[in-house]
């Protein structure tokens, strides 16, 4: 008996909420049934129907290698047959804790922990214990996981009803204050507002949730010197910009050093992992030695950190992002001028994809955005065999393994799906 995509994802919403584990990946924001993938390789993925697709969603973000990497693939073979978890400390978790340093100098010392979600709920734990403040600040628009006074909070929080609808406490929510991206008059008035207040700022450097926001020139420069004149910490959560668009992340690319970093699945190619960490005093506070409570039997399990080993390993290797940064100029070069309307901000191993009069630079733009032409045109590449995530909000991927054949069909399936 043949499995068809249709018939897969009816019986898994008998099971699973909407058919999913995740809400993104119900194809709300395009429409239609998804594809129920069921191998990857390189940079190709295959659906329970056999219907291939060159991968642009590369797992949201972290698959830097490609799908079954042969080099992750024998890491992960030796920690199953030596031991995946032990829930005690062991040699790999030194190994991947210093080559994530040596990344990311910033983060002198650090914590792995499960997700990235959970990275960011650690450190502002680490925040609030180091400052003796409740308050924290994020941009909207910036996504961070989830995170319950971080994701209800905002235009998209209200729309759906407030806290109380979204199942969380309305007085988490009302500890998070809301700035604008890309303006620094937004933060410094809240920053004011709320003076001796607010832990710490927390902001994507490059967000990826709002299609992919560039940072203006100077502007993360000068949440770095607003934080310090107000004596608040300042978080990167760099989840998604983190080991992809420069080893070190954003923070690399710009030059400008956070307090606390946030680091979620590229560090292991797309294994369960998360990592906090900064200054040493800071993270000094975590217990055992300090009072910020922070626990996981399978943080830094065996499994994970032998594979992220791995995977920054091939990731430090000379020319990694040199070429990455090539084929990213040659896609966004080629994709420019095929629509009046089509926006495409990338920067290496990232991509935003979508149709408004001009560049998203913050949330208030969101609303210029044709999602229903993007729906339209997302179905149109699938058909043609290219996997894109299916929100023209969420950035798309660039790995190692895409080919110039690969960039050069999508163009040519872009220009054909815009006709």
């Amino acid at each position: 008996m043949s499995i068809s995509n249709a018939g897969l994802f009816a019986a898994l919403n008998q099971r699973i909420p909407g058919g999913v584990n995740s809400p993104f990946r119900a194809f709300q924001a395009v429409g239609g049934v998804p594809p129920v993938l069921a191998r990857g390789q390189g940079a190709r993925v295959w659906d329970v129907e056999g219907n291939q697709y060159v991968d642009f969603c590369c797992a949201w973000g972290p698959l830097m290698l490609g799908h079954s990497h042969p080099v992750l693939i024998e890491a992960g073979r030796q920690a199953l047959e030596e031991g995946s978890v032990f829930g005690a400390s062991t040699p790999w978790e030194l190994e991947f804790a210093e080559a994530i340093s040596a990344a990311y100098p910033s983060m002198q010392k650090l914590r792995l922990v499960n997700s990235g979600a959970e990275a960011v709920a650690s450190a502002l734990r680490v925040a609030r214990g180091a400052t003796g403040r409740a308050r924290i600040l994020k941009f909207e628009g910036c996504y961070h996981g989830h995170v319950e006074c971080l994701d209800s909070v905002g235009v998209e929080a209200e729309q759906m009803g407030g806290p109380l609808a979204l199942g969380a406490s309305p007085g988490s929510a009302a500890e998070t204050v809301l700035a604008i991206f890309n303006d620094l008059d937004s933060l410094n008035q809240k920053l004011e507002q709320h003076r001796g207040e607010i832990a710490a700022v927390i902001i994507e450097p490059i967000p990826g949730s709002m299609a992919v926001t560039r940072p203006r020139p100077g502007f993360l420069e000068g949440v770095r010197s607003l934080c310090d004149e107000f004596g608040v910490l300042l978080i990167f959560d760099e989840v998604l910009s983190g080991c992809r668009v420069a080893r070190g992340g954003a923070q690399e690319l710009f030059q400008v050093k956070p307090d606390l970093t946030c680091l979620g699945k590229a560090l292991a190619g797309g294994m369960p992992v998360g990592a906090y960490g900064g200054r040493a005093e800071l993270m000094d506070l975590v217990a055992p030695l300090g009072k910020v409570y922070q626990a996981g039997t399978f943080c830094g399990n065996p499994l994970t950190v032998r594979c992220g080993t791995a995977n920054l390993a091939l990731l430090a290797q000379p020319g990694v992002y040199s070429r990455l940064a090539e084929a990213t100029d040659f896609l966004v070069a080629s994709l420019k001028g095929l629509h009046p309307q089509l926006q495409v901000v990338a920067y290496p191993g990232m991509f935003g994809l979508y149709f408004a009069p001009h560049e998203i630079e913050n949330h208030l733009h969101m609303e210029l955005v044709d999602l229903d032409f993007y729906g339209r045109f997302y179905h149109r590449l699938l058909k043609a065999g290219f996997y894109l995530p299916p929100s023209s909000l969420d950035a798309a991927g660039l790995s190692t393994v895409h080919t110039r054949e690969d960039l050069e069909r999508f163009v040519q399936a872009v220009s054909e799906g815009l006709s």
